[in-house]
């Protein structure tokens, strides 16, 4: 959906997703129904009809397909990919994670406000597969976990995570469908959505 904002001479175009647009629509409809119902400052509220949005597309491997995947990755590749599935973290945090953040007694990765996708603290329990990917990269770099050739990764969707996916089998797969993958395997196992949300931060 496109706005247009006039600015003297000016127009400003801006482009909003109907998810966007919808969330404002939604708080309008709940103040309009509080507007009638609590406060009795309208005798009706009018109707406001949301969006049509997209379905959301949702990609995961199947525990066999994860590990032909990891067969095929180079190994810096591999270790990430495998911790990510491990622990569900997003791309950014993976790639940026520094031996500070990590608690090797409390098996425990923590992450500050500025660094979560909803500015709150978060500490995110480490599982066994999680912690021995960290036990053998102990020692490989002095600041960060996750390196290549004595360097951060920053990118992570290269041409060899293409060509492993080819070789693998694996279509229409994203780096971050790994954070899908770990949450269908939870609800698969029987945890509790509430319980995972917590995970998810």
């Amino acid at each position: 959906m496109k706005l247009l904002l006039s600015c003297g001479r000016r127009r400003l175009q801006v482009v909003c997703l109907n998810a966007t647009v919808n969330r404002m629509l939604a708080l309008l409809r709940s103040i309009l129904r509080m507007a009638v119902v609590e406060w009795d400052w309208l005798k009706s509220a009018p109707h406001v009809r949301l969006l049509r949005e997209p379905q959301r597309r949702v990609r995961f491997l199947s525990p066999k397909q994860a590990a032909r995947l990891l067969e095929e990755l180079p190994p810096h590749l591999a270790a990430m990919a495998a911790f990510s599935l491990a622990t569900g973290l997003r791309r950014s945090n993976v790639t940026g994670l520094r031996w500070e953040q990590i608690d090797m007694r409390e098996r425990t990765v923590s992450f500050d406000g500025a660094l979560t996708k909803n500015g709150r603290s978060q500490a995110v329990p480490l599982n066994d597969d999680a912690m021995r990917i960290l036990t053998a990269r102990k020692g490989c770099h002095p600041v960060f976990v996750f390196t290549y050739n004595g360097k951060k990764i920053v990118q992570v969707s290269t041409a060899a995570w293409y060509k492993a996916l080819k070789r693998a089998g694996i279509n229409d797969f994203r780096w971050h469908d790994l954070r899908h993958t770990w949450a269908s395997w939870h609800v698969q196992s029987g945890t509790p959505l509430l319980a995972l949300q917590e995970l998810d931060g």
